[in-house]
């Protein structure tokens, strides 16, 4: 039998198959499209409620303090116990005393029953490896180094505990600086505790150099964590003293009297070590000493 004679006969009965099939595909398509385009106005999901967002247990005092800010007070089972510390807090007294606290064991954080913990980088591994095998998550963090790593931890902190526009908001608070008008930098040198100073590559050394100061100890060569004994900084005193510790020689009355062209002021500890929201109020602190210097000159 010749090919052609097993071809189908395209008469008038399947050409209107084909063009009821083809209009069939065309409906098919545009009720595709209608409902991509109503899917991509409708409203976005609304956020959950406090009640069904994660729960935490927090062994990071610097993770606490931006916890405090972004999460519904009753997904915060506990926070460290280094938040009821005045010397180590990050967050104010009366506000801390209204969280509980773990001693940071695995045994009471697994009792809470979180759903996250949140931790230093230098959790022991045998506490991690605890929690997890009680199925618990554990995200850990270490401390930012620069202002932009501070605002990227607060971000990763406020999606875990579902709390991003708060997060957001905080991010923008410690982004949000005002220009400070062309002066000339300040030499300071910040005194921590322990009589000792800070690196270059520390947070607070970038927002002294934000806000018009330099470092005193980086120009004499002093790295992180250098000792600075009094009788050293009597020898070649600055312009500004910020003094964040309570050594015998930070409090001595030798360092108002010995350096008359010297400002000595006072920084609260609690500013030094972690970012989040502490950053604002170190900025704030700076601008202050700063006004008053000038205002005697």
């Amino acid at each position: 039998m010749h090919a052609s004679a097993l071809r189908p006969i395209a008469g008038p009965d399947m050409a209107r198959d084909h063009s009821s099939f083809g209009k069939g595909r065309a409906r098919i398509a545009a009720l595709m499209a209608c409902a991509l385009l109503m899917a991509g106005c409708a409203p976005a999901a609304a956020p959950r409620e406090a009640s069904e967002r994660p729960t935490v247990v927090s062994l990071n005092p610097c993770i606490d303090a931006i916890l405090i800010e972004v999460a519904a007070p009753s997904q915060v089972l506990a926070l460290s116990h280094y938040s009821r510390d005045p010397g180590s807090s990050s967050i104010p007294a009366a506000v801390a005393v209204r969280y509980g606290v773990t001693g940071g064991t695995a045994e009471e954080v697994i009792a809470l029953q979180p759903d996250i913990v949140l931790a230093s980088t230098f959790l022991p591994q045998p506490t991690r490896s605890a929690l997890e095998r009680a199925g618990l998550r554990v995200e850990t963090f270490g401390s930012p180094t620069s202002i932009a790593a501070s605002i990227a931890q607060v971000r990763d902190v406020a999606a875990l505990v579902e709390a991003e526009t708060k997060g957001e908001a905080l991010a923008n608070r410690i982004a949000a600086a005002t220009p400070q008008p062309a002066r000339a930098p300040i030499a300071t040198l910040l005194w921590q505790p322990g009589e000792i100073v800070a690196g270059e590559a520390t947070l607070i050394a970038e927002l002294l150099r934000a806000e018009g100061f330099t470092n005193h100890a980086a120009a004499r060569g002093l790295g992180q964590a250098d000792h600075v004994s009094l009788e050293v900084l009597l020898a070649d005193p600055p312009a500004l003293v910020l003094v964040a510790g309570d050594a015998p020689g930070q409090r001595h009355p030798l360092l108002a009297d010995a350096m008359k062209a010297t400002t000595i002021a006072p920084l609260d500890p609690a500013l030094l070590y972690c970012g989040g929201p502490t950053i604002p109020k170190a900025r704030a602190r700076l601008r202050e000493v700063r006004a008053m210097m000038e205002r005697r000159r």
